[in-house]
């Protein structure tokens, strides 16, 4: 059956809020908590929370949400016992080639991180996925995978500093535009909401460019068990919230 098949609800029927937000952004968190309650080894926590993934990725498809980007492995993540970064990379690829098999219709890939830190067939499956998906114009999903902000920002800073260099840029028209557009994000809209599963109430170095505008939505579920109802509760929210941007 193809991951991306349809759910119980219509949007209507579970009372979404007509202005969604644009760009939602998800720490998906809490997988290995998951997997310790059940006495259960880290990796199967994350094999949980991939079928998470796809059932959420899902959701925001039918519901309308354009831009959808997941934090899956950060530049920090390395640093996890080699059993389970290895558990991970074998989840990333199971996922990619299953993606790559049903692939949603109209649905864009795009990878935010290094790729180069991946063994060769890792790299090569998402870069065959972004190419097959670079001119569809429907849902843009992107998945976050030795990604890291700071990281993401000091390369921005090093391609201006080149292009300073080289004598194609002054440094007194280095702008925020340019900054975004040497990002992994470059083309796509700032984040307007980020949720975090697991109870952590912090943004773990994701997207903190984007994100300076976000909206934060908390909660305790752990990311295994977050379904569609607790993402219909960060947009309901979403909408609650008043957005000045700095104005009054």
């Amino acid at each position: 059956m193809a991951i991306f098949g349809k759910s119980d609800k219509t949007p209507e029927e579970r009372g979404l809020p007509e202005n969604l937000p644009k760009h939602v952004g998800i720490i998906m968190d809490g997988n290995g908590r998951w997997a310790k309650k059940r006495g259960l080894p880290r990796k199967f926590g994350h094999r949980e929370g991939a079928k998470t993934c796809k059932k959420i990725i899902r959701y925001c498809r039918e519901i309308g949400i354009q831009n959808v980007s997941l934090y899956a492995f950060s530049t920090e993540n390395w640093n996890r016992p080699d059993d389970e970064v290895h558990a991970l990379m074998d989840i990333f690829l199971s996922y990619i080639e299953d993606v790559r098999k049903s692939l949603p219709e109209n649905t864009r890939f795009i990878f935010l991180g290094d790729k180069e830190a991946f063994n060769p067939e890792l790299r090569e499956n998402m870069i065959k996925l972004e190419e097959e998906t670079k001119d569809r114009t429907g849902m843009n999903l992107m998945l976050a995978l030795n990604y890291g902000g700071r990281d993401e920002i000091t390369r921005a800073a090093r391609r201006l500093a080149q292009q300073v260099a080289d004598g194609t840029l002054k440094p007194e028209d280095i702008t925020e535009q340019s900054i975004s557009d040497n990002l992994y994000t470059a083309g796509f809209p700032d984040v307007d909401l980020v949720i975090r599963p697991s109870g952590e109430l912090r943004l773990s170095n994701y997207l903190i460019w984007q994100c300076a505008y976000a909206e934060y939505y908390f909660t305790d579920v752990l990311w295994p068990d977050f379904s569609p109802a607790d993402l219909d509760k960060a947009l309901i929210d979403f909408e609650s919230r008043q957005r000045r941007f700095g104005g009054v």
